[in-house]
């Protein structure tokens, strides 16, 4: 998320937070893909992490990229901590340990977003190269301890980084030490949300499995193909995770506000300024319980929006969904990632396919299935089927989804060219993170310093 709302529309029901969702729902025409990824900042010549001050810093790459792409700054206690573009269509962001995000804007084809993503990078080098900045896809952060991870100055930040001890034992490395690859999609109806947040939960752990690229934590094989699919297992579970009434035949927009409500708050942001509210939910501060706390105490829109922000499930709903399984990874896997989900979510044919090859996985199997996976890969199995086999045949139901989509770029070629590293990795039987291991036991002798080689951008 790159900057919290400030919208002081007043909330004066439960209904209307409900009806806020609602107003997503657009015609089919009017669907776009809004592809997010994050990258491990790196000093080139001593592989240490970037830290947010200095000559060579973080600050500058944003100021850097700030004179190049001419977006207005966003500024939390007069730092610089990401940029917006025009109108809201993209924005560049930091996460707590300095992890570069680009938020890319709403487009209409994966080869747009394939477009945006190369032009991010290259404006990115052209401003990084002579200070001897470089970044690194992968979804943990491989070498540097907790404590040698920089901190990144961000308010909402400090009050997430005092609470999360309260809540998981994983919360600081999911924040300070992930990278992960999203892309956030459109529906047209409650009907169409309710089959694609079903699905989108459903073939997370897959997601998870064919992007699993995080086997190492401080220099070592951590025994885990996704790391960071492991830490999502305990990183505050009252807001992460699977949700079980997504699963009902009747799940609509109601059933996730009421959820969202009793989740409690981290932050409530008054005239630019971060107020604490760990200890309220959503619905607490509707009835009153920080008058005396706020100068302006009752929710608003605003306030809303970035209380949903705030909530961690493998699928997560606002105006639009995201999809929020896959680790981070080179730059073909930021464009597969959009890929697979577009292919499945965005064809009639294909969403109705992928449904009925999940419709008998329960909540409980698949919430094993989460949890076997960031271990086995795609050696996990639901159902008595391992996910390379659930791999295949839903990759071939996404890519008959992208070629009925028939979005050409101007060589010609359709969408379905982007699934190719996933089909790579399925043919093969190995995720990105064994590739990774069997080069850390081979030719990178035992090291993992070759990964800032191999798998930068």
């Amino acid at each position: 998320m790159a900057r919290d709302t400030t919208d002081d529309t007043p909330i004066t029901s439960v209904n209307e937070l409900a009806d806020w969702m609602a107003a997503g729902c657009k015609p089919k025409q009017d669907w776009r893909i809004g592809t997010e990824h994050e990258k491990f900042v790196f000093y080139t010549e001593s592989l240490d992490p970037v830290p947010y001050e200095g000559e060579r810093s973080i600050r500058a790459l944003l100021d850097g990229m700030a004179n190049v792409l001419g977006w207005e700054p966003i500024i939390d206690a007069g730092k610089i901590i990401g940029l917006v573009g025009p109108s809201g269509d993209g924005a560049i962001s930091l996460e707590p340990g300095g992890q570069f995000e680009l938020s890319g804007g709403p487009l209409e084809t994966i080869h747009d977003t394939c477009r945006e993503s190369n032009a991010h990078l290259a404006q990115l080098q052209e401003i990084a190269a002579p200070m001897g900045i470089g970044f690194l896809g992968m979804g943990g952060s491989p070498k540097w301890s907790f404590d040698e991870t920089p901190r990144m100055p961000k308010s909402r930040y400090d009050i997430m980084t005092r609470y999360m001890p309260k809540v998981g034992t994983k919360g600081h490395d999911m924040m300070y030490r992930t990278c992960t690859i999203q892309v956030n999609l459109d529906f047209s109806s409650e009907a169409d949300m309710r089959q694609k947040m079903l699905l989108g939960m459903k073939l997370q752990p897959l997601a998870t499995a064919l992007f699993a690229a995080s086997p190492f934590t401080e220099s070592k094989p951590n025994g885990l193909v996704s790391w960071r699919g492991d830490i999502w297992r305990d990183t505050d579970n009252q807001r992460s995770g699977q949700l079980p009434f997504v699963y009902s035949d009747d799940f609509g927009f109601m059933d996730y506000v009421e959820w969202a409500l009793d989740v409690p708050m981290y932050f409530v942001l008054r005239d630019g300024k971060y107020h604490e509210a760990t200890h309220v939910t959503f619905r607490q501060f509707m009835n009153g319980a920080l008058k005396g706390e706020l100068a302006q105490p009752l929710p608003t829109i605003g306030d809303w929006t970035n209380h949903l922000g705030t909530l961690f499930p493998d699928a997560r709903l606002k105006r639009f969904i995201e999809m929020r399984g896959a680790d981070g990874g080179p730059w073909r896997r930021i464009c597969a990632l959009p890929a697979l989900w577009v292919g499945l979510l965005y064809d009639e044919a294909a969403l109705g396919e992928a449904l009925e090859l999940t419709r008998d996985w329960s909540f409980d199997e698949v919430n094993a299935l989460r949890d076997a996976t960031p271990r086995e890969g795609l050696n996990a199995t639901i159902k008595g089927q391992n996910l390379r086999d659930v791999g295949r045949t839903v990759l071939g139901i996404s890519r008959r989804g992208l070629v009925n989509r028939a979005c050409l770029n101007s060589e010609g070629n359709d969408e379905s060219h982007f699934l190719a590293p996933l089909e790579e990795s399925i043919a093969r039987g190995t995720t990105l993170a064994e590739e990774m291991l069997a080069l850390y036991h081979g030719r990178w002798d035992g090291s993992i310093e070759p990964v800032f080689r191999d798998y930068a951008y």
